[in-house]
């Protein structure tokens, strides 16, 4: 599809479609009210009960209790006064003394819990009407006659006792009333409950359903087209390209699905022009791998081919040498020495040369090797230097690597003689040692000689550079060359420390460590060898 298209079918979808933060909205706001709608019918069905339990318990349960207490002090008063009149003992008073004080607070604390019934409140009255009727025609002129004469009274407790009944009515009116209003009470609190319960379960039915409602409408308008944006960003991500992204849904969506389309595109424009640009990579990655082939083949055979006549002139220079030293005159022996010591040097530098070009060319088997017998191997090849030296050599807990055991040796030897060549004033003392650095064995070569300054720590690695005159040290300058190229081999690198610890030289080099896997791995390559 053309660039300019894409903007086009993008902006058609957004007017076709509700923009995702719409949609975000129109859910969360109908989330929102159904929440509100339920807690506001949660919360009057919550207020209806706790109306209905407070009727109860703090109304009418008191009330009845005071009905009690009120009925118990009226009839405290009658049974007073009915054994003051049968037995004249003023005793027999004090129940009606505190029955009438009891019923003024029963009645006052009735009139303070049933404040707002008045056909309660009305009933109260008819029974404070009643006992003051009954107090005033019968109890206070009864009380009056025996304390006047001292006579009993038998006779008049049975009027006594007829005229109470008003009384006694009328408390049990007040009582049936309070009994209607505790059944209604309880009524009203049980529908209370049920209209609650009936109100959570509505509640829950309805979020469910709003849920449901929500999780259907959102997946159809927005996960639908983000899973099938993902489910083509995967299939262009496994390597098809070609795929074009098209889906629908909120503009935010389609957006995204056409800047991933437009990299998708730019993507294929800049795979095509990597290809062209491996493909050229890959021709001179071959044009080089056949130079460097043909450049290690030519130094192999230039050294090799070289050696025969190099040979010869040098034999023919020490016979020179031989026949006609002091037959000729100084500068004629000065001549033929130059000659010699020249073919010497070259021989030993062509036969260093063909050593370096060796290496890697015809590669071995790697075998796990310990690294202290290899050690042990370059300390006999230098047996003779380091007696004459009266050199050290400590060696440190070294591991067992996979390797070429001839290569390696070859290392640790140039590096040991190397500290024995260049060494200072005191004997030579060289530190073999290694230590663990994650999936590399670290191994650290020290020695107390000359040192290299660390402007020159790159320099000593390049072949044929040597630091000091042929005349100060022997050597071709080759060594630390074949070095590198022995530890690049094997997987390592090699380096100066340019701050070692004290005076002297510190080389540092790494090898992998041994693992099942790199055994494995040789056993495999061994068998397709």
């Amino acid at each position: 599809m053309p660039d300019e298209v894409a903007p086009r079918w993008s902006r058609s979808r957004r007017g076709a479609r509700w923009p995702l933060r719409r949609w975000l909205t129109l859910a969360v706001g109908l989330l929102v009210a159904v929440f509100a709608g339920a807690v506001v019918a949660g919360s009057l069905a919550i207020a209806g009960l706790s109306d209905a339990r407070t009727t109860i318990v703090d109304r009418i349960d008191p009330a009845v209790q005071e009905a009690l207490r009120l009925d118990t002090a009226l009839v405290d008063q009658e049974t007073g006064l009915r054994g003051y009149a049968l037995t004249a003992n003023p005793e027999f008073l004090a129940p009606y003394t505190s029955g009438v004080d009891r019923q003024g607070a029963a009645i006052g604390r009735l009139r303070q819990i049933i404040v707002t019934r008045t056909d309660l409140l009305d009933r109260i009255a008819a029974i404070e009407t009643e006992a003051q009727r009954w107090r005033a025609d019968y109890a206070q002129p009864t009380i009056a006659r025996i304390q006047a004469t001292g006579a009993l009274d038998a006779a008049g407790t049975e009027d006594g006792k007829l005229r109470f009944d008003a009384v006694r009515e009328a408390v049990a009116g007040l009582q049936a009333q309070l009994d209607a209003a505790r059944e209604a009470g309880r009524a009203d609190l049980a529908s209370s409950a049920n209209t609650l319960v009936w109100v959570c379960v509505a509640i829950a039915v309805v979020l469910l359903l709003v849920f449901v409602l929500v999780t259907i409408v959102l997946r159809a308008a927005v996960a639908g087209p983000l899973a099938g944006l993902a489910r083509g960003v995967r299939r262009v991500a496994d390597g098809d390209f070609q795929h074009e992204l098209r889906v629908t849904g909120p503009h935010e969506v389609t957006e995204l699905a056409g800047d991933v389309d437009s990299m998708r595109r730019r993507i294929l424009d800049e795979v095509s022009v990597q290809r062209q640009i491996n493909a050229e990579l890959d021709a001179r990655t071959e044009d080089l791998k056949r130079s460097n082939g043909e450049l290690e083949q030519f130094a192999y055979v230039a050294s090799h081919d070289l050696q025969e006549p190099l040979r010869k002139v040098a034999s023919f220079c020490q016979l020179l040498e031989r026949r006609y030293k002091g037959q000729l005159d100084e500068r004629a022996d000065q001549y033929i020495g130059f000659a010699v010591d020249g073919a010497k040097r070259m021989q030993v530098l062509i036969n260093d040369l063909l050593a370096f070009s060796r290496v890697g060319r015809h590669a071995r088997d790697r075998e796990p090797v310990r690294i202290a017998d290899l050690v042990a191997q370059a300390r006999a090849n230098l047996a003779e230097a380091i007696t004459d030296a009266g050199a050290e050599v400590e060696v440190g807990e070294l591991p067992t690597v996979l390797a070429e055991a001839p290569l390696l040796t070859a290392v640790f030897q140039n590096l040991i003689g190397n500290a024995i060549k260049f060494r200072g004033a005191e004997p030579p003392r060289v530190r073999v040692e290694s230590e663990r650095d994650g999936d590399t064995w670290l191994f650290t070569v020290t020695d107390n000689g000359i040192g290299i300054e660390p402007e020159f720590a790159e320099r000593v690695f390049v072949i044929f550079q040597r630091l000091h005159g042929k005349d100060a040290y022997p050597g071709t300058g080759i060594g630390l060359a074949m070095c590198r190229k022995i530890i690049d081999y094997h997987g390592g690198r090699i380096w100066l420390d340019p701050e070692p610890d004290a005076a002297g030289t510190r080389f540092r080099f790494t090898l992998p460590v041994m693992t099942p896997a790199t055994l494995a791995e040789t056993e495999r390559e061994r068998v397709e060898t």
